[in-house]
C-alpha cells in the first residue's frame, strides 16, 4: 500500500479538493492520509475540520500552527510553528507522497518539511500569478519543491515549465473548482433560502474580500470604499464571506460585522461551506471584490464578476470579470456595468478559461501511476529552455 496524504488548511481549500479524496479513498493500492491545519482548527474560523469529518473522511493528524495574529510577524511564526508540526505529522505517517494546492502559507510550510523529509509533493493550481500578494513568491517556491504539477491552464503549464521543471512532469488539468460545479448537487432556490435565512436570493450581491499582502495598511481604506458602494445598492442583498487569516485579514472582518449589524439587507458568513457557497453563485446577480473565486468558479455560472484592485493581477481573466481600481467611483462604475442587461447577455455563451476534463481523475491516475511504478527520482534536474529556438520562432 502507498500512502498519499492531502494537507488542507482552510474551508475553500478543502472543497477543491474533496473530489481528489474521492477518488483516491476507491484506489484499492492506496491509502489515503489527510492532515488538517491552519484556519481548520481556529475557533474564529469556525472550526471548519469538522466539517471534513462531517464529509466522511478521517483526520490523521492535526497540525496547529495559527497563532491569533494577522501581522507579518505572527504569520511568520506561524509558518515556523508550521514546519515543526509537520516534520513530526509526517515522521508519524510517513507518507509516499504528500498533495498541496496553491499558495497559501500553510502548504508553503508543510512543503518545507516535506522537503526535508526527502518526501516528492504534487502541487495544484502552479504557474498562476497574483502579483499584488505574498502568495505570488509562496506559490513559485512550492512549484519548485514539488515533483508532480497540475496546472489550471496550458499557459500556467508553460510558466512553470519555464521555472526549470521538466515538462513530462507538468500536466494541464482545468481547475477542481470548475469541475464541482459540473458534478455536485447545488442546493434548489427553496433549499439555499432556508439554510441562509435569505428570501429573494436570485436578488443578492456576494461579496468575497482579502487583503492585498504585498500592500502596507491598505485593507481598512479599500474594503472601506467598497463598503461604500455597497451601501448605495440597498435594493439587493448583499452576502459576504468573511476574510481568511492573511495579514489584516481581520480587519476586514471587523468592518463586515459592523457593516451588517446597521444594515438590514446584509449578511455575513465565517463559512458558507461549498455546497452553500457554489449554490449562492447560481443564484445570485454578481460577485464582487478580490477573490480567485469570482475568476476561476463565477464565470461557469454565467455570471459577472467585479473584481477589485490588484490582487488578482496577473491571473487569466474570462469575459465575464470586470476588473477596476480601488477608487469607490470605479468600482461604482463597474457594479453599475455588471448589473446592465447589456453586459449580461453577452454572458450566455462565455467559456470558463479554467474549464478542464475529468480534472480529478487524470490527476488520481497520474499520482497513481507515479508511486505504483516508483518512477520518480526526487533529484529533479533544472529543465533549460532553449531559448535559441524561441528566437527563431519570434523571427
Amino acid at each position: 500500500m502507498k500512502k498519499v496524504c492531502i494537507v488542507t488548511g482552510t474551508r475553500a481549500e478543502f472543497g477543491l479538493l474533496e473530489p481528489v479524496i474521492e477518488k483516491l479513498k476507491f484506489e484499492k493500492d492506496i491509502e489515503t492520509q489527510i492532515i488538517a491545519t491552519g484556519m481548520h482548527l481556529s475557533p474564529e474560523f469556525g472550526l471548519t475540520y469538522k466539517e471534513i469529518i462531517e464529509a466522511g473522511y478521517s483526520i490523521d493528524a492535526k497540525v496547529e500552527m495559527l497563532l491569533s495574529s494577522d501581522t507579518s510577524i505572527g504569520i511568520s511564526k506561524s509558518i515556523g510553528l508550521g514546519v515543526i508540526g509537520f516534520a513530526d505529522a509526517f515522521d508519524n505517517l510517513k507518507p509516499d507522497i504528500i498533495i498541496l494546492l496553491g499558495d497559501r502559507y500553510e502548504s508553503f510550510a508543510a512543503a518545507v518539511a516535506a522537503m526535508c523529509a526527502k518526501i516528492p509533493i504534487a502541487h495544484l493550481h502552479g504557474g498562476e500569478l497574483t502579483e499584488g500578494l505574498v502568495d505570488e513568491a509562496i506559490r513559485h517556491s512550492i512549484t519548485k519543491m514539488s515533483f508532480l504539477h497540475f496546472t489550471s491552464t496550458e499557459k500556467y503549464r508553460k510558466r512553470v515549465i519555464q521555472l526549470g521543471e521538466a515538462p513530462d512532469r507538468v500536466f494541464c488539468v482545468g481547475a477542481l473548482g470548475v469541475e464541482n460545479i459540473r458534478n455536485i448537487k447545488l442546493l434548489e432556490k427553496d433549499e439555499l433560502e432556508s439554510s441562509l435565512k435569505i428570501k429573494d436570493i436570485e436578488n443578492s450581491i456576494v461579496v468575497t474580500y482579502h487583503p492585498v499582502t504585498l500592500e502596507h495598511n491598505s485593507a481598512e481604506e479599500q474594503f472601506q470604499n467598497l463598503l461604500n458602494v455597497l451601501s448605495k445598492y440597498t435594493q439587493y442583498h448583499i452576502i459576504f464571506t468573511k476574510a481568511n487569516s492573511d495579514s489584516d485579514g481581520r480587519i476586514i472582518n471587523r468592518m463586515i460585522d459592523n457593516y451588517t449589524n446597521q444594515h438590514e439587507n446584509a449578511y455575513g458568513f465565517v463559512s458558507l461551506g461549498k455546497i452553500r457557497y457554489l449554490s449562492t453563485l447560481k443564484y445570485c446577480k454578481l460577485v464582487v471584490g478580490n477573490s480567485s473565486s469570482g475568476i476561476i468558479e463565477a464565470p461557469s455560472f454565467a455570471i459577472p464578476t467585479v473584481n477589485i484592485g490588484d490582487r488578482q493581477k496577473g491571473r487569466i481573466m474570462g469575459e465575464s470579470v470586470i476588473s477596476c481600481d480601488i477608487s469607490i467611483e470605479s468600482i461604482h462604475k463597474a457594479i453599475d456595468k455588471a448589473l446592465g442587461e447589456e453586459f449580461r447577455k453577452q454572458l450566455f455563451n462565455c467559456v470558463n478559461p479554467y474549464e478542464g476534463i475529468e480534472t480529478s481523475k487524470l490527476i488520481v491516475k497520474t499520482i497513481k501511476d507515479v508511486i505504483l511504478n516508483c518512477s520518480f527520482d526526487i533529484k529533479k534536474k533544472f529543465y533549460d529552455i532553449d531559448f535559441n529556438l524561441i528566437r527563431d520562432k519570434e523571427k
